[in-house]
């Protein structure tokens, strides 16, 4: 059997609300973009407001739609790294639940890795004209100085880390989430580092964005936390072995 052209991959947790909305215009895109030769993998991290419910009927054979399980709440980097490993596409996105990037950016990413690149990002900040960003002041502002945070300490050069569209081809997918640790949203900084270390390929495409209602992360609540997370990344990728194969090894690109 051919492997599908492409995999997407949505964690949610406690998402009844904002993924079925989501899920039923990904299909569309899907099945018009890549007629039969798609698979969406939904990951339900410990969700208790109804999500598993609804993906257990949504799911059901023929759908090319499959679900992952986890019992418990183990965090968005956990159920993207379950999606991730579990996808059998040749290329492999990851986006937020919610739908905050139209699934049809997707494009965009497309032409990144068709032009050469490893890694394609969705990207509320790098400049573009005639592109709508909806995003509050307040986020707006947090998601620069974490942007500028990043590259001070971990010495990431992309201008938006955490927007949540992100694709790669299949062996960087799993050059990248194999070794990943981090669980929680921190996880894209600990991938961008580990990506930039072995010499892949990063593109930022400019993207569509608009805040949608119910998100879960508290920025005031995690704000202390951030430094904690960016030393104990940049920690990690220090103690890695240059000879082994999580750590730095140029030439890994096809």
């Amino acid at each position: 059997m051919c492997a599908p052209a492409l995999s997407v991959v949505l964690p949610a947790w406690n998402e009844a609300a904002r993924l079925p909305p989501f899920l039923e215009r990904v299909e569309s895109y899907l099945q018009v973009r890549f007629p039969n030769a798609w698979e969406v993998i939904v990951v339900d991290d410990g969700s208790r407001d109804g999500t598993g419910e609804f993906l257990e009927k949504r799911a059901r054979p023929p759908s090319p739609i499959r679900v992952r399980t986890h019992p418990v709440c183990r965090g968005k980097g956990a159920a993207v790294r379950t999606g991730m490993l579990a996808a059998s596409g040749r290329r492999l996105l990851f986006a937020d639940a919610d739908g905050a990037t139209p699934i049809e950016e997707a494009d965009s990413l497309l032409a990144a890795l068709d032009g050469g690149a490893d890694i394609a990002i969705g990207s509320r900040l790098a400049p573009a004209a005639g592109l709508r960003r909806r995003r509050n002041w307040r986020r707006r502002l947090a998601g620069a100085g974490f942007a500028w945070l990043a590259r001070l300490w971990l010495g990431i050069s992309a201008r938006d880390t955490q927007c949540g569209f992100k694709m790669f081809d299949r062996r960087a997918a799993r050059d990248l989430f194999q070794p990943l640790q981090e669980t929680g949203y921190l996880f894209d900084l600990e991938v961008l580092a580990r990506a930039q270390r072995a010499g892949y390929r990063v593109v930022e495409a400019p993207v569509n964005w608009s805040e949608v209602p119910g998100g879960h992360l508290c920025l005031l609540r995690e704000a202390c936390r951030i430094p904690a997370g960016l030393w104990r990344i940049r920690r990690r990728l220090r103690n890695l072995d240059p000879k082994s194969p999580d750590g730095p090894h140029t030439g890994t690109r096809k």
